[in-house]
C-alpha cells in the first residue's frame, strides 16, 4: 500500500450570497520550474522571498504585440512604460527589442537617459513636471505631452526663453464608456477643453501641435473602448487641421491592455475574459484605417502598453513560515512575502502555485504575509494541497507595478533575478540591507547614541 495522507477535518460555514458555480479558487497548479530553472535551486542560491523574471517571455510577448499591430498598420512604435517596471534590465530588454521610453517623471527620465535613450526617443506624460525638467526635456527634443493649462503656459514661457517654436502634443480624456471615467489626465474632449487648448496653442504661436495622446484607463477588458477613443481622436485631429493647419504627425493611444490576471470580482479565469493582443490591435488599427481623412498621410501610431508585456514574465517565490486555523476552521498559511511586495494583490486574484506535487485533496485556505497588519492578506481564498512549514509557493503573474510600488515596510525588499534565454540566472537588483535603507538618513549630533560615539573614538 502507498503512503496514506491524513487531512484533519474542518467545518466550513455556508456564507449567504450570490451563487458562484466557479467557487473561490481557480486553476491551482504545480510550478517547480521557472524558465527552465528549478525553484528549489533559485531559493537555495538567492533566498526567499525572491522575484524572478523570464527574459525569453519578455521578448516573446513584445514581439507578439509588435507583430499584432505592425501587420495591421504601416507605422507603429512601442514605448516602454517605465512606471510599470523601471528596473534597468527590464527596460533594456524592451529597448533592445525596439521600444523607446515612456516616462512620467524626472526620475524616470533620468533613468531612460542613463540607459542611452536620447531625448527624441522619450515620451513624457504625467499630471505634473517641474519647469526645470521641462526645460531640459525641451532642449533635448523629448516628446512632451501637455497635461493641463498651467503646463501649457509653462511650455509657452520655455519656448519664449529659447526663442523658438516647440513641438508638443496634448493629452485628451474622453467618454469611452469606461466607468468611472479617467478624467484626471489631460484636457476633456466633451466639454471642449481639448479644443480650447488647441486654440490656445494656435493663437499663442509659441508652440506647434504635432500629436494627440489619450489613456482611456487600465486593465481594459473591452476592445471597443479603443474604437471609440480612436474615432474621437481622429475627429479632434481633423478639427486642429481645418482650424489652424496643424498636421498631427502621430496619435498615441497610451496603454491599458489587460494581462493574463484575474480581477477580484471576476468569476471566470483570465484566460476566458482577457482579450488577445490581436483583438486590441484590430480595434485600434481597423478604426484608424476607416477614419483617416482621404488624401491625408497616416499619423504614426504610438502605444505605451506596460502590464500586458511584463506581468506574465514576473514570478515571486515565497516560503511558508507558519500555519494555523481560523475561527471558522479554515487553514491559514503565513509566508515571508506580504502586500508590501505585492501591491497588485489589492486588485487581482494572483495565482498561487505549490512547488511540490503534494498529494491529498485541495482545501480552501487564506494566505497571509509576514507584516504586522491585519490587511496583509495575499489571497483571501485559495485552493491549496496539504503543505508544511518550509514549503515554497510561486505567485504569478507579478511582473507589473509590484517592483516599483513595493516598500521596505517592516522588512527589506528581496533580491530580483533574471533568467536569460540561455538559462543563466543574473541578479538584477540586490536584496536590501540596513546600510542601504539608512543611506539617506541623517542623525542629529544630540541624538547619536553613546555606543556609536564610543565606536568612533
Amino acid at each position: 500500500m502507498g503512503t496514506q495522507f491524513y487531512t484533519p477535518p474542518a467545518i466550513e460555514r455556508n456564507v449567504p450570497g450570490m451563487m458562484n458555480k466557479f467557487g473561490y479558487g481557480y486553476d491551482t497548479r504545480v510550478c517547480d520550474m521557472i524558465a527552465g530553472v528549478r525553484v528549489d535551486e533559485l531559493v537555495r542560491e538567492h533566498g526567499s522571498p525572491l522575484f524572478v523574471f523570464d527574459e525569453g517571455a519578455l521578448r516573446e510577448k513584445y514581439r507578439h504585440a509588435y507583430r499584432a499591430f505592425s501587420t495591421r498598420y504601416p507605422d507603429v512604435q512601442f514605448a516602454w512604460s517605465y512606471k510599470t517596471n523601471y528596473l534597468q534590465a527590464i527596460c533594456q530588454v524592451f529597448h533592445q527589442e525596439g521600444a523607446i521610453a515612456e516616462v512620467v517623471s524626472d526620475f524616470e527620465y533620468e533613468k531612460a537617459r542613463a540607459l542611452g535613450m536620447p531625448g527624441s526617443s522619450i515620451i513624457i506624460n504625467g499630471p505634473y513636471h517641474p519647469a526645470s525638467f521641462l526645460r531640459q526635456a525641451a532642449a533635448e527634443g523629448a516628446k512632451i505631452h501637455i497635461d493641463n493649462l498651467d503646463e501649457l503656459l509653462t511650455m509657452e514661457t520655455i519656448a519664449a526663453e529659447c526663442d523658438r517654436v516647440l513641438d508638443v502634443a496634448i493629452r485628451v480624456n474622453m467618454d469611452t464608456g469606461v466607468q468611472p471615467a479617467w478624467t484626471k489626465f489631460g484636457f476633456n474632449l466633451e466639454n471642449q477643453e481639448a479644443l480650447r487648448a488647441i486654440r490656445r496653442i494656435g493663437h499663442g504661436q509659441r508652440l506647434r501641435l504635432v500629436g494627440l495622446h489619450t489613456h482611456v484607463g487600465t486593465f481594459i477588458l473591452e476592445p471597443n473602448v479603443y474604437r471609440i477613443a480612436v474615432t474621437k481622436l481622429l475627429e479632434l485631429m481633423e478639427a486642429a487641421r481645418t482650424e489652424f493647419g496643424f498636421t498631427c504627425a502621430y496619435l498615441d493611444l497610451g496603454g491599458g491592455f489587460a494581462s493574463n490576471n484575474t480581477l477580484h470580482y471576476q468569476y471566470l479565469p483570465s484566460e476566458q475574459v482577457v482579450p488577445s493582443l490581436d483583438q486590441y490591435a484590430e480595434a485600434i488599427c481597423d478604426t484608424l484605417h476607416a477614419g483617416l481623412p482621404t488624401g491625408q498621410p497616416p499619423p504614426k501610431l504610438y502605444l505605451e502598453t506596460g502590464r500586458a508585456l511584463v506581468d506574465e514574465a514576473g514570478y515571486l517565490i515565497t516560503s511558508i513560515q507558519a500555519q494555523k486555523r481560523t475561527v471558522e476552521g479554515r487553514r491559514a498559511f503565513i509566508v515571508d512575502a506580504g502586500v508590501n511586495l505585492l501591491y497588485t494583490s489589492n486588485w487581482y486574484k494572483l495565482r498561487v502555485m505549490a512547488v511540490r506535487d503534494a498529494r491529498g485533496p485541495l482545501n480552501d485556505a487564506i494566505l497571509y504575509g509576514p507584516l504586522c497588519m491585519n490587511i496583509d492578506v495575499i489571497r483571501e481564498h485559495v485552493q491549496l494541497p496539504q503543505l508544511s512549514v518550509g514549503d515554497h509557493l510561486v505567485i504569478h503573474p507579478v511582473g507589473a507595478y509590484n517592483i516599483g510600488q513595493s516598500m521596505q515596510f517592516i522588512t527589506y525588499r528581496p533580491r530580483v533575478v533574471l533568467v536569460g534565454e540561455d538559462g543563466r540566472v543574473d541578479v538584477i537588483r540586490e536584496r536590501e540591507n540596513l546600510e542601504y535603507v539608512e543611506a539617506m538618513e541623517r542623525l542629529p549630533a544630540h541624538l547619536v547614541p553613546e555606543c556609536r560615539l564610543r565606536s568612533n573614538r
